[in-house]
């Protein structure tokens, strides 16, 4: 549904409770016009946004998935403010099972902005994960520390550590040698 849909559906409801103030009703008429709140709400606060953060919080992965799955345009179904959050969205029921897909659109979402500072630093946290997978590890370190002093509430500070542990941890490619390749040059 377009964004725009619900400021008329409160239009409507408001010109329903003033008709129904005129007949008398005044009570129902109050109560229609307060109700048509609800859609201006809406307007900035996405259902479908509202119902995926549900189910995350309820760690139900698939029902979060379907509810994002619904927003088809988010730059004609979401206002401004809720872009970030639908990419950040995106990105959080992504990560089990498509971890490489995790970063850019964790990128997108503090590129839009994202309003509380435990998700920059959630978001942050997964960027650097990204990154320390792709072996970018200087990056992956400005990173977490970035994520570290975003994370004020110390909601993040095990991941973070065990991130920091991975980090210290020599990269394998640069140490493993092929025991079939030793002494092999151009002549032999």
């Amino acid at each position: 549904m377009n964004k725009y849909i619900k400021f008329v559906i409160a239009g409507l409801m408001i010109a329903a409770g003033i008709s129904l103030m005129m007949n008398r009703n005044i009570g129902w008429g109050i109560v229609v016009v307060l109700l048509s709140s609800i859609p201006v709400l809406l307007f900035f606060k996405n259902e479908y946004i509202l119902a995926a953060f549900w189910y995350l919080r309820k760690q139900n992965m698939e029902k979060a998935t379907k509810w994002l799955s619904k927003i088809t345009n988010f730059e004609s179904q979401l206002h401004r403010s809720q872009y970030g959050y639908f990419h950040y969205l995106q990105g959080l029921t992504l990560a089990q099972d498509h971890p490489q897909k995790v970063e850019p659109l964790m990128k997108k979402a503090l590129e839009y902005g994202l309003n509380m500072k435990h998700d920059r630093a959630m978001a942050t946290l997964n960027i650097a994960a990204g990154a320390m997978q792709k072996g970018r590890r200087q990056e992956a370190t400005k990173l977490l520390e970035e994520a570290k002093r975003l994370d004020s509430a110390g909601m993040m500070t095990e991941q973070i550590k065990m991130l920091k542990d991975q980090l210290k941890m020599p990269t394998m490619q640069k140490h493993m040698h092929n025991p079939n390749m030793r002494q092999r040059g151009k002549f032999h």
